[in-house]
């Protein structure tokens, strides 16, 4: 099952590394990894996508809280969230094909970013379902090169009551009120 876990980090070099060294240790594979700045200076907002059963979920979600610069870890899985993707899509396009393949991208709501005579590029942000379709449509007018960003996701609602400015400003980071490592 996947899962999509959102971890706050400190934003300085190496975090990145030691997050993604701990799936390699445990010999989980990542499925999709996305970071970004956050509203909080200083902080950084990692999407991990990873493929675990519940149990396994839970135990990474317990070792990444032990890394040093860890701020805040959410296994928003099982939560209301809205998920979406980007992706780039070169196509080959002669003079005869440019404009299917323009109305083709409309009918996915993507947007034609470039134009050039033997091709033409594509975005698109929707769920991953969704951009598999539109390659799908675009094979056979032949792909030539393509990007994604990966999944972004954050959860329905309000934000949770533990507000990372307060927590970042003045308390040491390193400590992880109410939570338990017995997993």
């Amino acid at each position: 099952m996947l899962h999509t876990l959102v971890v706050y980090v400190e934003d300085k070099p190496g975090v990145l590394n030691r997050v993604a060294s701990l799936f390699r240790r445990r010999a989980f594979n990542i499925d999709s990894l996305t970071v970004g700045h956050t509203e909080t200076p200083g902080v950084s907002r990692m999407t991990i996508v990873c493929d675990a059963d519940p149990a396994a979920a839970r135990r990474v979600e317990a070792n990444i809280y032990k890394l040093v610069d860890v701020l805040r870890v959410d296994d928003i899985t099982d939560q209301p969230a809205v998920e979406r993707e980007l992706a780039m899509i070169k196509v080959a396009a002669s003079h005869e094909t440019r404009g299917q393949i323009i109305q083709l991208a409309d009918v996915f709501r993507a947007r034609t970013v470039d134009v050039s005579n033997d091709s033409l590029i594509v975005e698109i942000t929707g769920s991953g379902d969704k951009i598999e379709r539109l390659l799908d449509v675009l094979k056979p007018f032949g792909v030539l090169e393509m990007v994604r960003t990966g999944r972004v996701a954050m959860a329905r609602g309000p934000r949770p009551a533990s507000k990372l400015e307060d927590r970042f400003a003045g308390e040491d980071a390193h400590e992880e009120p109410g939570v338990s490592y017995s997993v």
